[in-house]
């Protein structure tokens, strides 16, 4: 018997782990999960455009189906399972009580286009909300539609846009620091600006001297994350504010980091004009594949009135959504729409029971207890990592790969060596402005527990990396389902469909 030269065992499988086919390699020809009758034969209206071939889903039984989900559901890493310690993504734990409230029955089956009275309780909670978002950032609007982070950057300059060009002074640069997430450029391209970089100090800071010099009569804006990437707070924001409205200019700021200041920092108290908010970051609803994310985007009095539609507003007859500029209600500025209806309603329901079941004295506790985590794992090993910066750090400690020098592993090799001790990995490479970078994230939901198996893991790996064992590292990871792939060739040539293997002969032709 031939054993598998990964596993070891001839089936492939690595005790309860099985080893688990595509579901396409599955299908059967008539195996089915469900008894359909024949359909009637009826007049084809089609005009010879009739499906000649199959349909391409794969026929399994029931049995089957929930087998092969279950068995890919157990090869997945998620918060549920363990400490999730990518850095600048927040990936804390998301209160089941938020769930429960978002499947309640008439909150669950709401649909867009019900008629406006027997959605008068939505209307509510979202108005609600958006008050709360309000009063947390010290702003006096919000844009509750935009669908995620990147989308509410889009809002936020598409505001700023809109407030240059009806004061008839459209600009053309938008300063970012070399810190910035990197959709913070994008957008700023996207909206047909050009970008300038500004350079960080040596505090890991933007440096201010730079960032002055960089100033004209025709920058419209800039946008900076504070705490910024590098997990650090822009000590001199209330200058950079000062600056930027002195030549006119607008403040953005990339609210990714919120979690960090909620309770304790107001931006509008900063001196920021627009901001966006990850609801699925800072107020606990679930994060990752692909969304449903959301957005928000507060805004200052100098931006307020350009806010995209459509916005809750209240008269006597209860709320309503303003969706035209020639609506009584609106201010006649809005820069357009950005989504066809109102927003993530599952994740506005999640955001605002998230922040109702903490109170304002939970909610500072919350963030308070992030950057403690954070620094207690800096604390924990700096003396065998190598911190990129001197000093305390807000929500994320930042190291750089200085102390693998020599050793023959690299901060990738590193990262693939925390799989096989049963971690996901940490955010590596990122910000781009330090060398082989290891982000860490803790957040607040950890317990010194759970930190401290996590701090164990890594300080045994940095003494084995430092006793020169790098083949261990480069093999890794041993233990998975699957080795190390090729990710820049998965990433220029991905394979998005699955097609059957031909046979040898119609391969050759």
């Amino acid at each position: 018997m031939d054993r598998n030269p990964v596993t070891g065992t001839f089936s492939g499988n690595r005790g309860l782990q099985i080893e688990e086919p595509l579901i396409f390699e599955q299908d059967r020809p008539g195996r089915t999960g469900v008894d359909l009758p024949e359909p009637p034969k009826i007049e084809s209206r089609l005009g010879g455009l009739d499906r000649q071939g199959a349909i391409g889903l794969p026929g399994l039984s029931e049995p089957q189906v929930v087998r092969h989900y279950t068995r890919l559901s157990q090869k997945n890493y998620a918060i549920d399972m363990g400490l999730y310690p990518l850095g600048s993504c927040t990936m804390k734990h998301n209160p089941r009580l938020n769930e429960k409230l978002a499947r309640l029955p008439g909150l669950a089956d709401l649909h867009p286009l019900q008629p406006r009275r027997t959605v008068q309780g939505a209307l509510e909670l979202i108005d609600t909300l958006a008050h709360w978002l309000k009063t947390l950032t010290g702003m006096p609007a919000v844009a509750m539609s935009p669908a995620a982070g990147a989308h509410g950057e889009l809002c936020g300059i598409m505001a700023i846009r809109a407030a240059l060009e009806a004061r008839g002074d459209p600009r053309r640069r938008i300063l970012v620091p070399e810190s910035a997430h990197g959709t913070n450029p994008a957008t700023a391209a996207a909206c047909g600006y050009a970008v300038e970089a500004i350079p960080a100090n040596e505090r890991g800071r933007v440096d201010l001297a730079a960032f002055k010099e960089a100033l004209g009569p025709d920058v419209a804006g800039i946008m900076i994350t504070n705490p910024n990437t590098c997990g650090l707070f822009e000590t001199d924001i209330l200058e950079i504010a000062e600056a930027i409205h002195g030549v006119g200019g607008y403040f953005y700021a990339d609210g990714a980091n919120f979690n960090a200041i909620v309770g304790r920092v107001r931006p509008g108290d900063l001196g920021v004009d627009c901001m966006h908010i990850n609801l699925h970051k800072t107020f606990s609803t679930p994060h990752g594949g692909g969304g449903p994310g959301s957005g928000p985007v507060v805004l200052s009095e100098a931006l307020a009135s350009f806010a995209p539609l459509p916005y809750v507003v209240h008269g006597a007859d209860g709320f309503r959504l303003v969706e035209q500029d020639g609506d009584p209600a609106a201010t006649g500025k809005a820069f357009g729409r950005l989504k066809s209806f109102h927003g993530q309603m599952g994740m506005f329901i999640r955001a605002l029971a998230y922040m109702m079941s903490h109170g304002a004295d939970g909610l500072r506790q919350a963030s308070s207890d992030a950057v403690l985590n954070a620094n207690y794992l800096m604390a924990s090993l700096r003396d065998e990592l190598t911190p990129a910066f001197d000093g305390p750090c807000m929500h994320e400690v930042l190291f750089d790969d200085r102390f693998l020098k020599d050793t023959g592993v690299s901060t990738l090799d590193f990262a693939k060596a925390m799989i096989d001790e049963g971690f996901h990995p940490m955010t590596m490479y990122f910000p781009l402005v330090v060398h082989g970078a290891l982000l860490m994230e803790p957040t607040e939901t950890e317990s010194k527990d759970a930190l401290d198996q996590f701090i164990a893991v890594v300080r045994a790996l940095a003494l084995r990396a430092k006793a020169r064992d790098a083949v261990s590292f480069q093999e890794a990871p041993r233990l998975t389902p699957r080795r190390r792939l090729d990710e820049t060739a998965a990433a220029r040539n991905p394979v998005l469909r699955w097609r059957p293997p031909q046979p040898r002969g119609e391969a050759a032709e």
